[in-house]
């Protein structure tokens, strides 16, 4: 029998869930490239791809390459659509 499935409800509170779909919307796909990561500079999360390691406070941090404003601007430009005449 497969088991049936559970949807999302927080409590009144908002501090705890009743039922919870398991899983992460951040799961690893099959290669390790197209997994994400967050950076250590911005927070976002990025494909491994889209990422730099370089050297902050004495531990090698993932970042957004080559900026993460650059980055942004590189991908809003790639998600523009073009104007219908």
């Amino acid at each position: 029998m497969a088991k049936a499935d559970t949807k999302t409800k927080i409590v009144a509170d908002g501090l705890r869930y009743k039922s919870k779909v398991s899983g992460s919307p951040f799961t690893a796909a099959t290669s390790f490239g197209a997994a994400t990561m967050s950076c250590f500079l911005c927070g976002k999360h990025r494909a491994r791809s889209q990422m730099i390691s370089k050297k902050i406070l004495g531990k090698s941090q993932a970042v957004c390459s080559p900026s993460c404003k650059a980055l942004d601007l590189a991908l809003e430009e790639a998600n523009k659509k073009p104007a219908i005449d």
